[in-house]
């Protein structure tokens, strides 16, 4: 880590991180993974740190994902939801962040539904900030779980041919993992119906490809990710359900297409028979479990660069 600061050392998204940086959180993520049957291990490396987790945002994995993350690393946990916090009865999002600041957490783990509220935010407090996912910007941590995740089945992410699917307009995941995946070299091709996939995407990160064609998404993929409609960022039903799925959610027969030895990703939550079928959720090529176990451990190497000693 080039800076010292509490700021510098903030996680506001992975379109500012260079490749040696995400190496370095990867490298350390790969050596917090259990191995079979090896149990628990609790360390001590943020022993006396406090972390604050503010999730304005409904959420299941990635908020338990970084409270076990935490405690797995010793450090001292509060969690807090917008509900529960003094923005219901009108305080400022600003006023709330100095006032949790002003008890000195050495980090502050954040979910918002504002595109840039981390960024906004950590323009003022001199708290590190952890984005946990910002409206329709970035979650740079999911990004990370998932590069883990693919290279436990390759080599490297270079000359990988990667099929992002579904969403792609209200997704933050899809986002960061285009910042991700275009640093490593890595061919992606982004496919949806139109009103999810507007042509301005492209520009996202050089050599990006779109389609709306499912079968070419999949055509000789090494890597399927599959997003969730973002039925709560959306005014109206873009697609019925099941015209949905009859274009876009992926089936077996999908899968006879991408290399024989492709796999399936999602990050959850998963809707069966919107996005993906059974049958493919719990197929031996799906990574979805492996991605929510890789979450706890990239977890772990994000918070020991951010509020970490060294």
């Amino acid at each position: 880590m080039s800076s010292t600061s509490n700021a510098g050392k903030s996680l506001l998204g992975i379109e500012v991180l260079d490749r040696s940086e995400i190496e370095w959180i990867l490298d350390r993520g790969r050596r917090h993974k259990r191995k079979p049957g090896e149990g628990v291990k609790k360390l001590d490396t943020l022993r006396g740190k406090s972390i604050v987790n503010l999730f304005f945002e409904p959420s299941t994995r990635t908020k338990a994902s970084f409270e076990l993350a935490a405690k797995r690393l010793g450090a001292d946990t509060i969690s807090i939801s917008g509900e529960g916090s003094s923005l219901s009865k009108g305080e400022s999002l600003v006023d709330t962040l100095n006032t949790l600041a002003a008890m000195l957490p050495d980090t502050i783990v954040m979910r918002h539904s504002a595109s840039g509220a981390p960024q906004f935010l950590s323009r003022y407090l001199s708290t590190p900030i952890i984005n946990a996912g910002d409206g329709q910007h970035e979650h740079p941590t999911q990004a990370l779980l998932d590069a883990l995740t693919i290279l436990e089945h390759r080599n490297s992410l270079e000359g990988l041919r990667v099929a992002i699917i579904g969403d792609i307009s209200h997704s933050r995941v899809a986002r960061s993992n285009v910042h991700l995946l275009s640093k490593f070299g890595a061919e992606i091709v982004l496919c949806g119906p139109a009103t999810m996939l507007p042509p301005a995407l492209k520009q996202l990160a050089p050599g990006i490809s779109l389609t709306h064609n499912m079968v070419e998404a999949v055509t000789d993929a090494d890597v399927i990710m599959m997003l969730r409609v973002q039925l709560e960022r959306q005014n109206v039903l873009n697609f019925p359900k099941n015209e949905y799925f009859q274009f876009y959610g992926l089936q077996l027969a999908h899968l006879d297409r991408a290399r024989p030895d492709a796999i399936v990703m999602h990050p959850g939550p998963i809707n069966r028979g919107r996005e993906l079928s059974s049958e493919v959720a719990d197929s031996p090529r799906s990574m979805i479990l492996n991605q929510v176990e890789n979450g706890v451990a990239i977890r772990m190497a994000v918070l020991e660069r951010v509020c970490g000693d060294s």
